[in-house]
């Protein structure tokens, strides 16, 4: 058997490079959804789990790009990419290299002009739901890059969750792979705060969470209506004023003091707050706390 071929003699399909947590499971995701895998990674024992679900080992990095019209790489930074692919990029000529690995918008921009000059198709990605969900319909994916390469690959590409393409520019997204990592860490960290203060009062965090989660789609729907009052430049009132809702976070602050417990979280909304309204938005809609962030506006 060598590594252009499985033992029932099919051409592979994809070839995955690094198989650390997360490049693991895109292997599985693609063996899953029935493509033939090759997988290669510097310590080789990492790939014994996936040749037993019958991926095809590449014994060279060279091998792995040989195989497959199809080259997904999942390593820790840029560099590492950079270092493992450059003495063999000529391998790339013709392929579809997709790039998983998280960096700064200026590392993907560098790392699309490498590919190009080698030949390659590039789509810069980022798995947006951690691990747990990799092959699942609900896992998110972001790609950017080249429409052509997205086009070829988007069935194979679909097998790893939800393949959204973002635009030509492969610097788009990284960005959105940092914006999204903010915006969880925002709601989780509203989470966590939230827990916090129920708890002070015995509320079981699992009691809680099974109501938070049903008041998730309004919040989700306040994000769309918001982004286009964003786009627009107009900020109704209809969710409250900026100045309703500064004084609402001030009893948020107070109670949370009172039971105990950080005011980290709700210390940044109110700062957050009193900046809009020291620029002027204070009988505006809450969405114009988008616009003083936008602006840079230091605390007041």
């Amino acid at each position: 058997m060598t590594v252009l071929e499985n033992e029932n003699h099919e051409p592979s399909t994809v070839s995955v490079i690094g198989l650390g947590q997360l490049g693991t499971r895109l292997a599985q995701a693609f063996l899953g959804a029935g493509h033939v895998t090759t997988v290669w990674n510097r310590s080789a024992a990492k790939a014994d789990a996936l040749v037993a679900q019958g991926a095809v080992r590449a014994d060279t990095v060279e091998a792995a790009l040989a195989a497959s019209p199809l080259v997904v790489v999942c390593l820790p930074d840029y560099a590492t990419v950079e270092d493992l692919l450059g003495p063999v990029a000529d391998g790339l000529r013709g392929r579809v290299l997709v790039n998983l690995t998280s960096g700064t918008p200026q590392d993907a921009a560098a790392m699309a002009d490498r590919a190009a000059a080698h030949g390659a198709g590039y789509l810069d990605g980022a798995a947006m739901s951690g691990t747990r969900l990799v092959g699942r319909p609900e896992a998110l994916f972001v790609f950017s890059g080249s429409r052509d390469a997205f086009g070829t690959q988007q069935e194979v590409l679909a097998s790893l969750g939800n393949a959204v393409y973002l635009g030509t520019s492969p610097t788009l997204a990284p960005v959105y792979d940092t914006a999204l990592f903010g915006l969880v860490w925002g709601a989780l960290a509203g989470f966590y705060h939230s827990v916090a203060l129920v708890g002070a009062a015995d509320v079981d965090p699992t009691a809680f969470a099974a109501v938070a989660q049903g008041h998730m789609p309004f919040v989700t729907s306040l994000m769309v209506e918001h982004a286009r009052q964003i786009e627009d430049g107009g900020f109704p009132d209809d969710d409250g004023t900026v100045e309703v809702h500064r004084a609402a976070m001030e009893h948020l602050v107070h109670t949370s003091r009172a039971q105990g417990i950080g005011t980290d979280v709700p210390d940044l909304f109110q700062s957050l707050l009193k900046r809009a309204v020291a620029g002027g938005h204070g009988q505006s809609g809450i969405a114009s706390v988008a616009a003083t962030i936008a602006k840079g506006e230091q605390n007041v």
